[in-house]
């Protein structure tokens, strides 16, 4: 292994050994000069060729939910280790029986945050009932990171209502499966942050972030800055959990310090219900729905 010090160690991972792990006959992955180069695999993942994985990388999931006939969505972010409320009450009977504090202390926190978890469902089950009234041009479908936690919830609470999901998900160190609520069709996996960010906002109408970590965050502010140097057109962003976020980011000292302007404010905006999430994403497009 490379030591971190090392002026030569590559910055990025070999998508090389990434995709080995997605072969179960690693020969098929041995090279041959005799290959047609786009049938080559090893040939494909060289550092050389980075640039058509990109390329690669844009077009597959485009071209999928285009022939879906899925052109906006409202991506949903928020915490990969939030449980649904019937197996963190069942975490919180287990710690209660165990009696051993450290242990009831967590499972109270997977109960509180499991609410976030079944808000998450019901705004997701709601914009897909809501939706299945409008023309086919009009249609908002939930899209996801494809994980655990709010992200499950959302794809879950569409397929609840019967309706198609996207899932965008990404190679990590730990294996990291889509959820079983989203729809197969609609499940791509991505090597490239990058290229995995663009896709969320190339169809995204709305942002919805639940509580989360540096994740969400990353995600989260990258929208709010595309939005806010007009690299991308305005869009509902709305902060779900109002306690949670001023808790954690007390926007108001950038404005008071003039890192942003004050009416940066109105980019985005603080809910606490599913109801109210969708409410404000139907103002903004003056959707009519039942």
């Amino acid at each position: 292994m490379q030591s971190i010090q090392d002026l030569h160690a590559p910055s990025l991972p070999p998508a090389w050994a990434e995709t080995q792990t997605e072969f179960h006959d690693a020969g098929l992955l041995e090279p041959q000069a005799s290959r047609l180069a786009f049938a080559d695999p090893e040939f494909l993942l060289r550092r050389e060729t980075r640039g058509i994985r990109f390329q690669l990388e844009m077009l597959k999931p485009d071209l999928a939910q285009t022939e879906a006939k899925i052109e906006h969505t409202v991506v949903v972010f928020g915490s990969a280790r939030f449980p649904d409320m019937a197996t963190a009450q069942a975490q919180l009977h287990a710690a209660t029986q165990s009696g051993l504090q450290q242990d009831l202390t967590q499972a109270e926190t997977g109960v509180r945050n499991a609410q976030h978890y079944e808000n998450a469902r019901a705004f997701a089950r709601l914009v897909a009932q809501s939706c299945s009234c409008l023309p086919d041009d009009e249609k908002l479908f939930i899209c996801t990171g494809g994980g655990p936690g709010i992200m499950e919830a959302a794809n879950r609470g569409a397929q609840e209502s019967g309706a198609p999901s996207v899932a965008l998900n990404i190679v990590l160190p730990h294996e990291q499966r889509p959820n079983p609520y989203v729809t197969p069709e609609l499940s791509f996996k991505f090597h490239y942050f990058a290229l995995r960010k663009m896709h969320f906002m190339m169809r995204a109408k709305a942002l919805v972030a639940f509580p989360g970590g540096f994740g969400t965050l990353d995600e989260l502010f990258e929208v709010m800055t595309l939005v806010q140097t007009r690299k991308s057109r305005p869009v509902p962003i709305l902060l779900f959990g109002t306690d949670y976020w001023k808790r954690l980011i007390n926007m108001d000292v950038l404005v008071e310090e003039g890192m942003i302007s004050p009416e940066d404010l109105k980019l985005f905006s603080y809910v606490d219900t599913p109801e109210v999430a969708w409410q404000v994403i139907c103002d903004f497009y003056q959707l009519n729905v039942v």
